[in-house]
């Protein structure tokens, strides 16, 4: 494949769009994972759970490849899903943000009709250990591929690339939660979002050292952030996945909040239980 690395990661995410059952339009993130089940990389989306909250339909627009599997730009296909709720598997903590939606079976269906579906999963290989977090400073690069505002390149369906900093370090827990800030300009549409460590080229190391090379890590999973209200209070709120007016003004103050990209192996059990 003769993608760089920046390239390959524009292919990690999907556009989710859902028709409410309370009526309306959202749009979120999900992003493309490699779960293990059994010894096996088994592909599921991810996102959060207020994303798909009351969805009564679910659209997901699906990069096409040639028989190479080369991705064929500006070539894709809509898959519709009924009940899209109901089709997804939810963290079974209540306050994770996190759910998930096999998406094998897709493949499958799509592939009976000759279309083969281009995307880069991402591994648990990429999610850092402790030992890596250890070595990680305080301010490291991000950035968080997703489609703010609902934007995106509708033409060639692909995703907004946003950059920013970490504004909390990514080892510890945020307030005790398995969480951590960035700074970064989070919109609606961005919820679900993959926020990867990223250096391309060359990198500072924790004694300040110059290192040479790319590094890519999933830190974790955009889902809410901070805003202030027209009054002046602070309140903390899921990143929306509709634009609508409401009764107070928000002004987001650049900062989001992410779950810990290590929750996501909580699922391989849920997974293998529900498999069998």
């Amino acid at each position: 494949m003769n993608l760089s690395i920046s390239e390959q990661i524009t292919y990690t995410t999907i556009r989710i769009e859902c028709e409410l059952k309370t009526g309306g339009f959202g749009t979120g993130t999900g992003f493309f994972y490699n779960i293990n089940h059994q010894g096996k990389m088994l592909p599921v989306l991810v996102t959060n759970k207020h994303v798909i909250k009351n969805a009564s339909k679910g659209l997901l627009h699906f990069n096409l490849s040639d028989e190479a599997d080369l991705p064929l730009n500006g070539k894709y296909h809509t898959v519709v899903y009924d009940n899209f709720e109901s089709d997804w598997i939810l963290h079974p903590e209540s306050e994770i943000d996190l759910c998930i939606l096999l998406i094998a079976p897709v493949f499958h269906k799509l592939l009976e009709i000759g279309k083969r579906v281009f995307y880069i999963g991402l591994e648990n290989s990429f999610i850092p250990r402790e030992e890596q977090l250890s070595e990680l400073t305080a301010i490291e690069d991000i950035i968080m591929i997703g489609y703010p505002n609902g934007i995106w390149d509708s033409v060639n369906n692909m995703p907004i690339i946003r950059k920013g900093i970490t504004a909390t370090h990514p080892r510890l827990d945020y307030n005790g939660k398995k969480e951590f800030i960035i700074d970064a300009a989070c919109f609606p549409g961005s919820s679900g979002s993959p926020v990867l460590l990223f250096n391309d080229g060359n990198f500072a190391t924790r004694n300040s050292a110059l290192a040479i090379g790319t590094r890519v890590m999933l830190l974790g999973i955009l889902y809410a952030g901070p805003q202030h209200t027209a009054e002046g209070e602070i309140k903390i709120i899921d990143v929306p996945t509709q634009q609508r007016p409401v009764a107070f003004s928000r002004i987001p103050n650049n900062l989001g909040i992410v779950i810990k990209a290590e929750k996501l192996f909580d699922f391989e059990a849920l997974l293998e239980a529900k498999l069998k």
